[in-house]
């Protein structure tokens, strides 16, 4: 054993003591030798006072140097605490005991270690794997000393109906086991092998080291047959008796993720969080069952210890809100409550389906009623993978009602995306097409599955379908006594929203239903939709919003999470059906209208032409669009409210206001206005500021400005802002790091008028060795070039030092993607000179890479990657 040649450890942490047992697995009298990592006699040697001590307990078949990290950041003298990182017995240099060891064994033997090393609180435990269990039975017994408990992939219990992992219970197979984990290093292997990304060979050596003979392995052997496989199992009282007592912790509690783990899958996550709700939650995408070893714990853990006695900001007071459903209420009493209030259009350009607002208000009370019939209660968390028209409506509004926490994930995520939302948010319940049912089956994906449709008896079996929609309704309409539900408290959870994944991994963004509330209120006032209004929503979320607003919405013959399948004769029918006042559109569905729109009849035109105003949102909306399809719709007052998920709308612009913006940046009448897109003010009850750009692209700074000229991070405050990013709190904290703000990761800047410019992602900032560059302005100056129709800033380099390439689509299409032509390459860089930037290289590509749910948002940092390899003499392939 020698410190010395373990990776990232100091050789003055590791030291053994002898420890008197008292664990039923040992004769009275017996002193077992264990080893630990601790750097309690360093911090003492520096004169540092640890605030407490974390006590990392490893899980199988790792040992203390997993919890390298912390004891770094513990002896840091800006926060000093001491760790204390046990090996366990018969684990890593600890003893070899010759006993097998229990659950309530190592229990007990934790507790006889820090009785000799006489710890006192505050102690923090920290656990993986079986560690984690063990590490909070020590928690459970030791109450007085307990200060807060740290989880990283661990499980505490069995969901119901499940068996345990595969990968565990091949294992546990007498065929195997013994060979598996004792006779071969198999076991080691395979779990070095789940780190993501590999472990350096110095690193895999060090967890090896510990374990190599067999002698050696018995501990890893006998950890994997204390598996508490079912209730027969010698350690599952324990295990139940510890699975319940969590329900009573009520000290801080921590737990980070690897969701790409094969053992401790979200299944296990969500039943920790059922246990300890309050605790902190953070998912690394990506991250496998090291996740210690996949990701950086130690800061988030270290920031943690740091917050977890702040004292909460106390929230505003409360003030009542209606409910976001209460418009449709009102008019399915009222005097028009015969009038249609949802619809869809079929491909013959008629309505195949509608509901009276009456009717709506029937369905949506009967299925609320069927639903909770069936175990839907409030919280329970219900995905909803259902096209946007009469059904979703239906069971979107009676899901909210019993106070069902919703989660909606598109398929504009694709396949691996929209898994990995669906898997990360655990719902209970899923509900969905056929289609989506196939593709939770084959999968995996969690949640007990409610058909759209009334399935056959041999296709339920094969999907593991429960019940339909139909059904449940039927079950809620019966005669018998009315139980009615109590309406959801307005600061409770009320949907789970998940962003379109255009920059990065989507991410789930947690609503409230006074935040839903706020949001339809602010679209209310800002746009003036009313009661009465006549909506066809070709965007999902205003799908959604229509009977909340109490406006008529129809939904086109289209593929809603497939923009450009919007064709201008559907969208015509669409607006004759119910002399559409409103229209909803993404720029990539108004792009496809416009290609189409030599199809339309007369009787189109005429419908086109009654609609009074046009919104258009999901990514920037370039004014030549604008012009044309205002051309097509010549009374409608056109609109690009600028929003996010996590916040929509934030500001509005008409096409009249923008025509003004960009005359006031061409004259130069106007301080700060160009310089990106302009989108307006802020709506009704937000403010918007910017945190403003340091030298190296980033935005440091926690003080806002609205000061016209200054580009920054933008921040929006506002009513209807989101609650949290969903079980991603570093994220989360992140976004709020500014008090009362939420940092968009948006630049942009303001001009005298007030109008904010967007300029881009702050991702996507060019760090030039003479500048910071943003990428949008000089992109739209390239794009006024006939025969570009996208293009793309990006930087290729260091941080810094960066050369400014631009990337383009062109008009007709590149053959091949790869270096521009010469003669393309130096329009491209004339019209980027006049916006004041200096390309340094110009490539060109048949289609730009864009996300589908908005087909628009350009995956620059993917494009940025391509155009490296390009310019440094790789081959092109395809960005």
């Amino acid at each position: 054993m020698v410190a010395a040649d373990w990776p990232g450890v100091d050789p003055e942490w590791s030291r053994e003591i002898d420890v008197a047992s008292t664990s039923a697995a040992d004769e009275p009298g017996t002193v077992r030798r264990w080893h630990l990592l601790d750097n309690g006699a360093q911090l003492s040697r520096r004169g540092l006072t640890p605030a407490g001590t974390l006590l990392c307990v490893h899980g199988n078949p790792t040992w203390s140097y997993l919890w390298r990290t912390l004891l770094a950041a513990g002896s840091d003298p800006a926060h000093p605490w001491r760790v204390v990182a046990v090996d366990q017995l018969d684990m890593g240099f600890s003893e070899r005991t010759g006993t097998f060891r229990r659950l309530a064994d190592r229990i007990s033997d934790l507790g006889d270690l820090t009785a000799a090393l006489g710890l006192g609180g505050p102690v923090v435990t920290v656990g993986h794997d079986w560690g984690g269990v063990i590490s909070l039975g020590w928690a459970l017994a030791h109450p007085q000393q307990l200060a807060g408990v740290v989880l990283t992939n661990t499980a505490v219990h069995q969901p119901a109906g499940s068996r345990i992992p595969p990968a565990l219970r091949l294992a546990l197979h007498p065929a195997v086991h013994r060979w598996g984990t004792t006779t071969s290093d198999a076991f080691l292997r395979v779990t070095h092998a789940l780190a993501h990304p590999p472990l350096a060979e110095d690193v895999r050596s060090a967890f090896m080291a510990p374990y190599r003979g067999a002698d050696r392995r018995a501990g890893v052997g006998n950890f994997v047959a204390d598996i508490p496989a079912d209730e027969s199992h010698p350690s599952f009282p324990a295990l139940i008796r510890l699975a319940e007592g969590l329900r009573e912790l009520t000290v801080p509690a921590l737990m980070l993720w690897g969701p790409r783990d094969p053992i401790f899958s979200d299944r296990y996550l969500k039943d920790l969080i059922g246990r300890l709700p309050h605790a902190k939650v953070h998912r690394f995408e990506g991250a496998g069952h090291l996740v210690a070893e996949d990701r950086d714990v130690a800061t988030p853990i270290f920031e943690w210890l740091a917050e977890r006695t702040d004292t909460p900001t106390a929230a505003p007071p409360a003030t009542d809100t209606d409910p976001l459903w209460a418009p449709l209420t009102a008019l399915a009493a009222g005097p028009d409550s015969a009038q249609t209030a949802v619809a869809e259009m079929g491909e013959d350009g008629r309505i195949a389906r509608s509901l009276s607002w009456r009717e709506l208000e029937h369905q949506v009370a009967a299925l609320a009623a069927g639903l909770r019939d069936a175990g839907v209660t409030p919280g329970s968390r219900v995905s909803l993978m259902v096209p946007p028209g009469v059904d979703l409506t239906v069971v979107l509004y009676a899901c909210l009602r019993l106070g069902a926490v919703v989660v909606v994930a598109d398929a504009g995520l694709g396949t691996r995306g929209l898994s990995r939302a669906v898997k990360g948010a655990t719902p209970d319940f899923l509900i969905g097409i056929d289609k989506a049912l196939a593709a939770a089956a084959v999968l995996g994906w969690p949640g007990r599955r409610i058909s759209v449709g009334t399935l056959p008896a041999g296709r339920r079996r094969v999907l593991g379908v429960e019940t339909s929609l139909a059904d449940l309704q039927a079950r809620g309409a019966a005669p018998g006594p009315a139980t009615a539900a109590e309406a959801p408290a307005p600061d409770s959870p009320a949907a789970v929203l998940f962003t379109s994944g255009s920059t990065g991994p989507a991410k789930g963004v947690l609503y409230t239903h006074r935040q839903l509330a706020a949001m339809r209120d602010t679209v209310a006032a800002t746009l003036g939709i009313r009661p009465g209004a006549r909506l066809v929503a070709a965007f999902a979320p205003f799908a959604l919003l229509g009977p909340a607003l109490g406006a008529v919405s129809v939904t086109p013959a289209m593929d809603v999470t497939a923009p450009r399948t919007l064709t201008a004769r559907a969208l015509a029918d669409a607006a004759g059906a119910i002399d559409a006042t409103v229209v909803f559109a993404s720029p990539a569905a108004l792009r496809n209208v416009l290609a189409t729109r030599d199809a339309l009849a007369p009787a189109g035109q005429e419908a086109l032409a009654r609609v009074g105003m046009l919104l258009s949102a999901g990514a920037p909306v370039p004014e030549p669009l604008l012009a044309q399809v205002q051309q097509l719709l010549p009374a409608a007052s056109l609109h690009t409210p600028y929003g996010m998920t996590e916040a929509l709308p934030v500001t509005d612009i008409s096409l009249e206001q923008i025509h003004t913006a960009e005359a006031d940046a061409a004259a130069g009448t106007v301080a700060g206005a160009g310089n990106g897109v302009c989108v307006g003010l802020p709506v009704h009850g937000a403010r918007v500021a910017v945190i403003p750009l340091a030298s190296d692209g980033t935005a440091p700074g926690n003080d806002p400005v609205t000061e016209p000229g200054v580009t920054g991070e933008i921040l929006v405050s506002a009513p209807h802002v989101k609650q949290a990013y969903d079980r991603l709190w570093l994220t989360q904290r992140e976004s709020i790091r500014t008090p009362g703000w939420h940092r968009t990761g948006d630049v942009g800047h303001f001009d005298a008028a007030g109008r904010l410019w967007v300029e881009g992602r702050l991702a996507h900032v060019v760090t030039a060795p003479d500048a910071v560059v943003t990428p949008v302005g000089t992109e739209q100056a390239i794009e006024r070039l006939d025969d570009v129709a996208l293009a793309a800033v990006v930087g290729v380099g260091p941080a810094g030092t960066q050369a400014v390439a631009a990337v383009v689509e062109t008009v007709p299409p590149a053959r091949r993607a790869g270096p521009a032509g010469p003669q393309l390459a130096g329009r491209v860089r004339d019209a980027a000179r006049q916006a004041g930037v200096s390309i340094s290289a110009v490539l060109a590509v048949p289609s730009q890479p864009t996300d589908i749910r908005h087909n628009a948002k350009i995956d620059r940092t993917r494009l940025a990657r391509w155009a490296s390899r390009v310019l440094s003499g790789g081959r092109p392939g395809r960005p």
